[in-house]
């Protein structure tokens, strides 16, 4: 469900920060169009999520850690970009409190 029935081409940090509050998830669905869909992530302590069926794109708003991408352990921080295909295990740990990303998923859904 997008966070406002007109479709839109713009989103604030501020505006997610409120839908989440809003809401009893660690994430908020703000924005899709076709196979396109914009979340906003802010997991407390641990990062639970499983592999999705879409690619998507992780663009880092705030904090740092570690995010592990298949066999693959990497350092994060603020303002990078991270890459996850369709059904690959992956998740964001030794996370700072501050932690939060911008998700977006995009393309043809696979069986994952």
């Amino acid at each position: 469900m997008c966070f406002n029935k007109q479709m839109k081409f713009k989103l604030s940090v501020e505006e997610a920060v409120k839908a989440l509050t809003k809401s009893d998830k660690k994430f908020v669905q703000l924005m899709q169009h076709g196979s396109m869909r914009v979340e906003y992530y802010a997991p407390d302590k641990v990062d639970l999520q499983t592999p999705h069926a879409q690619d998507e794109l992780y663009i880092i708003i705030n904090g740092s850690g570690k995010f592990v991408n298949g066999n693959n352990t990497v350092d994060f921080r603020a303002h990078d970009i991270l890459f996850v295909a369709a059904g690959v295990e992956h998740r964001f740990k030794n996370f700072s409190n501050d932690f939060a990303t911008w998700v977006i998923f995009y393309g043809e859904v696979t069986d994952s």
